[in-house]
This record gives structure tokens, C-alpha cells and sequence, in this order.
């Protein structure tokens, strides 16, 4: 049997902390290793603990969680899931830059939340639907300071205009693409998981884990939600969807 996956919860309300300790505690496969009250403290225990999956939330005082990720990231102590009440939407913004791997509402029940930190372990992410919808929007509204592998948000003539289109193709990770794994970029973006996927291409699940993690290779792109946000900045998903 393998080691449980090691999280560390970040929270200034130790109600919320306690309560998703005793969520995650019930699962044979999750530890919880420890518990921070700000993000100097998060990030602190990261390097002292190395969990695997850190729970943070945003709003804390002193460092906060978009600080405390970006720090957790750089020195790879462990993947971030944002955990929000989602009342300020320029701090998902911001937290994605920073690099977390997923957006949770702190209402989420208790399988979503246990859902992500394995997913998030896993090198995938688990997004709220309305964090995906309103990040999405935001990131492709107006160009912004990209992170490594991201396209600038495109001047959009259309759902795929041909600025949109012209950019992508010129990306050089892009043009490294199979068709085939062009196709699952653009289904990873239109918020698809592997199984849909796979359902949708008539292939194997494995088959298009493995395409996956070519496309993120190719691409540059950390995980899921970079490959979500890039499809859409560089028009190959149409407006609206």
C-alpha cells in the first residue's frame, strides 16, 4: 500500500481548518501534516513538511495566499489548491499566475474537496465550475503578463479568428503538436475530462492521459488548468463555451 498523500490546510479561521481536517481525515489515503494561520506560516510548513497537496486560502493577514503560492511553487514544495469564497475575483486571477493548481469554493462538498487534493496530487486539477467560467473569461478579456508557455490573450475577431489562429500556429510547441493531440488540447479546454475524452475520440483512457501529458510537455504548461486557460487565449475554443 502506498504512503497517504500529505496536506498541509492553510486557513486564519480555525473552524475551516478543522473542518477540513476532519474531512480529509476519514480517508485512508489522506494525512492531514499540518495547519498554518497565514501564508508565512504555509510557507514555513511546506518547507519543513513537504506535503504534497497544499489547501490555501487567500484572504489572511500578514503574507497572504497569492504570495504564500507563489513561494510554495517556485521552491516546488508542493501543489496548491486555492480554496475562496470567490468575493474577489482578481484574487483567482492572480493566484493562477502565481501557479496554483485549482480553484475550490470553500461550500464545495466534502467528495469535490477530496476529489481535488488527489487529483492535485496526481498532477491534475479540479476547478468549481464557476471559478473555471469567470478565470476564463477574465484571462481572455485583455492581455495580461503571461506565464511560461501561455499565449497572450488574443485580439479576437471571431470564436477563431484568423489573428487568434495565426498566433497559435506560430507558437513553436504548437507546431510540435500531432493532430490527434491537437484535438485533446482543444477537448482539455472546453473542460473535459480524460474519460469524456476519450469517449468522445473513441480511444482508450490511458490513451489520452498519455496525450495529455504531450500536450503539456510540448506547450510548457504546468497542468490542466494552464492548458484550459491556454486553449482559450489562443482562440482555439469558440466565445461562450
Amino acid at each position: 500500500m502506498s504512503d497517504p498523500l500529505r496536506v498541509l490546510i492553510v486557513d486564519d479561521h480555525q473552524l475551516v481548518r478543522s473542518g477540513f481536517a476532519m474531512i480529509l481525515s476519514v480517508e485512508d489515503d489522506l494525512e492531514v501534516v499540518g495547519e498554518a494561520a497565514d501564508g508565512a506560516a504555509a510557507v514555513a510548513q511546506a518547507r519543513a513538511l513537504r506535503p504534497d497537496v497544499v489547501l490555501m486560502d487567500v484572504q489572511m493577514p500578514g503574507t497572504d495566499g497569492i504570495e504564500a503560492t507563489r513561494q510554495v511553487v517556485a521552491e516546488d514544495l508542493g501543489r496548491v489548491i486555492i480554496l475562496t469564497t470567490f468575493d474577489r475575483d482578481d484574487y483567482l486571477f492572480d493566484a493562477l499566475e502565481a501557479g496554483a493548481s485549482g480553484f475550490l469554493l470553500k461550500n464545495s462538498d466534502a467528495d469535490t474537496l477530496v476529489d481535488a487534493v488527489r487529483a492535485a496530487a496526481g498532477g491534475h486539477a479540479l476547478l468549481a465550475p464557476e471559478v473555471t467560467r469567470r478565470v476564463i473569461e477574465r484571462m481572455t478579456a485583455a492581455p495580461r503578463p503571461s506565464a511560461p508557455g501561455m499565449p497572450p490573450a488574443p485580439d479576437r475577431g471571431g470564436p477563431t479568428s484568423a489573428a487568434a489562429r495565426e498566433g497559435v500556429a506560430g507558437d513553436p510547441g504548437y507546431a510540435l503538436l500531432t493532430e490527434r493531440e491537437r484535438e485533446v488540447v482543444v477537448l482539455v479546454g472546453e473542460g473535459l475530462s480524460n474519460a469524456e475524452i476519450a469517449t468522445r475520440l473513441f480511444v482508450g483512457e490511458a490513451t489520452v492521459k498519455t496525450h495529455v501529458s504531450n500536450c503539456l510537455a510540448k506547450l510548457h504548461l504546468r497542468d490542466r488548468v494552464q492548458a484550459v486557460v491556454w486553449a482559450h487565449r489562443a482562440g482555439l475554443i469558440p466565445q461562450g463555451e
